[in-house]
């Protein structure tokens, strides 16, 4: 059975979105979002930021070193307390940088208290001074990932609880609760699919995120590897889902033009992308703009995907 496509909007959890000391007024977009009929939002992660920020491999980084940046899954247990159904997603959090009992039990938590709503996207992070901060070797980020996945299914399928890891282990070890949704929380796995994410995405992930500026094209084609991987392993490919950022085109007064962009969907959709992300600051110019650009933006996707509902 074909997997419905949803919508996912990034709401902007650093910068300006909100001036010093009214960062409480983030739980409002999230009541914005499930009151648009948004199907989940998502929010980013950097624990802590070094100086040298033109070391970001996709371009401008957005924020000077010095601009605030939320923990994720404190804004989301934040949201989760002011909503019933729209789902909260972390896109990514760079989960190495977390000891991975309490990354498991966190995100157990959080689920716990959400009612089974959480989406744990995951990666490494590019930044070196991040795992300097943290007495973590930059190098040593992969193995650090994957076995803080290893734990945290670990901990969310057994009780007790036993690992052994090149760099974590265990045995006789309880954490509850687990998290309400069967199979623990679906992790989304991100990055360029290299033959060890590639391994990843079909052991751990409920998801993929393609690398920011991936092709049309090279989305496609890494479905079809990840498919066809999942085949291999004896997992159903059809359960795979795909997020998708929407393709921005720009209307006449340097602003993203909504219905144009869209018009991209049908395309991201064909490529295999089951959620398409929009970032709500593309199309709100502030926080007291966001509630109608959601709105916004959601009739759009509900037209451009009319046709496919079926």
């Amino acid at each position: 059975m074909a997997i419905r496509p949803t919508l996912t909007v990034g709401l902007g959890n650093f910068g300006a979105t909100f001036a010093p000391g009214e960062w409480g007024g983030f739980v409002d977009l999230g009541r914005a979002a499930e009151d648009a009929g948004i199907d989940r939002v998502v929010v980013v992660d950097h624990v802590v930021m070094g100086p040298h920020t033109e070391n970001y491999m996709w371009g401008k980084f957005p924020v000077p070193p010095d601009a605030p940046w939320l923990e994720p899954l404190t804004v989301l247990a934040s949201v989760a307390a002011v909503t019933n159904r729209v789902r909260l997603a972390t896109g990514i959090l760079i989960a190495p940088l977390r000891p991975p009992a309490l990354l498991a039990k966190q995100v157990a938590t959080l689920d716990q208290m959400s009612g089974g709503r959480v989406d744990l996207g995951v990666g490494t992070g590019w930044q070196r001074e991040e795992y300097d901060a943290q007495g973590l070797a930059f190098e040593d980020r992969g193995q650090l990932l994957d076995d803080s996945l290893a734990a945290c299914r670990a901990l969310w399928r057994d009780t007790p609880a036993a690992l052994e890891t090149p760099t974590l282990s265990f045995r006789d070890i309880y954490c509850m609760p687990k998290p309400v949704q069967p199979g623990g929380v679906p992790v989304w796995i991100a990055g360029t699919l290299h033959q060890r994410n590639l391994a990843r995405v079909v052991e751990y992930g409920a998801g993929w995120i393609p690398i920011m500026g991936e092709t049309v094209e090279g989305i496609a084609a890494s479905v079809q590897r990840i498919r066809d991987a999942c085949a291999g392993a004896g997992r159903d490919p059809s359960t795979l889902q795909v997020q998708a950022p929407l393709r921005l085109v720009m209307g006449d007064g340097g602003r993203p033009d909504l219905d144009a962009s869209m018009a991209s969907v049908p395309e991201l959709l064909a490529a295999g992308a089951t959620d398409v992300i929009v970032t709500l600051r593309a199309f709100a110019r502030d926080a007291a703009s966001s509630p109608g650009a959601m709105v916004r933006i959601r009739d759009a996707f509900d037209a451009a995907t009319t046709d496919l509902a079926g």
